[in-house]
């Protein structure tokens, strides 16, 4: 007898045997991101056409910042991603003039909204969770990658300021999604990756603002998925993180998904490369890298995806292909 998606992804999230493993794909919306009615047409479409496990919100990068005064714009780029042409931080001082958010107006606002409006679409049928970025990605997106890593070397009291208000904002946009049918969030970290900036500089700029997030996560959220962005994670700093899923590039960069199940009590997510087979490859190599994800964690504590977001030309044959091949090997 097959489960409810809900049975299925806690059986799994626990390490219980599942009817099947389960399986869950998500992608911008560029353009449609723009408007709340608009995102969840594209995303419930989707949802109906592919009936995966669970399903990520994933509205543009700009969500959370937007009222603060940046302004981004879509020029094309595949992901799906905007490019941002106006930063709210100029010089070091904005940090300390920036305000906390009301969640009841603006950009915020239209997100809950769409939120109500995914509720009215999936009830309790399809387990949806809202996209957070972590305070430093925000932060990123506020004034700029090379900025961020300059503050925070040259004016870190100044940008703890501004975390802190960052963080304030999104503890109150959290609180107003009590309401909203959600299951968790999906909250992107950008930062945690040696590639990026020191351990000793994520332990001081990231993990107490992700944690105050986290740990205020009402408790009935059961589907909270963290994700580490990027190469070279520090895996290892995050791993006891109160979430129930990581999802990172396992095939882009170590650790691998059987080495993260070591690391990390609840589940995993991945198994499929975005690009290459997922983007470039052909439904044979899709099927062929899903299997392998499955043997390598023996069909337990694992969640069949990609390492982040799939492209917006992803070919619809190699959707299918990692939709279909959860069901062949149930």
């Amino acid at each position: 007898m097959s489960m409810t998606k809900r049975e299925r992804l806690e059986k799994t999230i626990h390490g219980e045997e599942a009817d099947r493993v389960p399986v869950a794909l998500w992608r911008h919306w560029p353009g449609d991101d723009q408007r709340a009615a608009d995102l969840v047409e594209a995303t419930v479409a989707f949802q109906r056409r592919w009936d995966f496990d669970f399903v990520k919100v994933t509205p543009a990068s700009s969500f959370q910042v937007a009222d603060y005064g940046v302004q981004d714009r879509w020029v094309g780029n595949v992901e799906g991603t905007r490019d941002y042409v106006r930063r709210a931080v100029e010089r070091s001082l904005d940090w300390t003039e920036l305000r906390v958010l009301d969640p009841g107006r603006g950009a915020l606002s239209r997100q809950l909204d769409a939120l109500r409006m995914f509720k009215d679409a999936f009830g309790t049928e399809t387990p949806f969770i809202q996209t957070v970025f972590s305070p430093l990605a925000q932060a990123k997106n506020i004034c700029g990658k090379e900025r961020l890593i300059e503050y925070m070397r040259t004016a870190p009291d100044r940008l703890m300021t501004g975390l802190n208000t960052i963080t304030e904002s999104t503890l109150r946009f959290i609180d107003s999604m009590r309401r909203s049918g959600v299951s968790g969030i999906f909250y992107a970290i950008q930062h945690a990756s040696y590639g990026i900036m020191s351990e000793a500089e994520y332990r001081e700029f990231g993990r107490p603002f992700d944690l105050r997030i986290l740990e205020a996560l009402p408790e009935d959220w059961w589907l909270n998925v963290l994700h580490l962005h990027g190469a070279v994670p520090m895996f290892d700093l995050v791993a006891d993180y109160p979430v129930q899923v990581i999802n990172w590039h396992d095939r882009e960069t170590s650790p691998d998904l059987a080495e993260g199940k070591l690391k990390f009590s609840g589940a995993v997510s991945g198994g499929i490369g975005r690009w290459d087979p997922m983007h470039s490859g052909t439904p044979v190599e899709v099927r062929a890298q899903a299997r392998q994800a499955i043997e390598q964690t023996s069909a337990r504590r694992f969640i069949l995806s990609t390492g982040c977001v799939i492209m917006t030309t992803t070919p619809t044959s190699n959707i299918r292909a990692a939709r279909e091949v959860v069901e062949s090997l149930a």
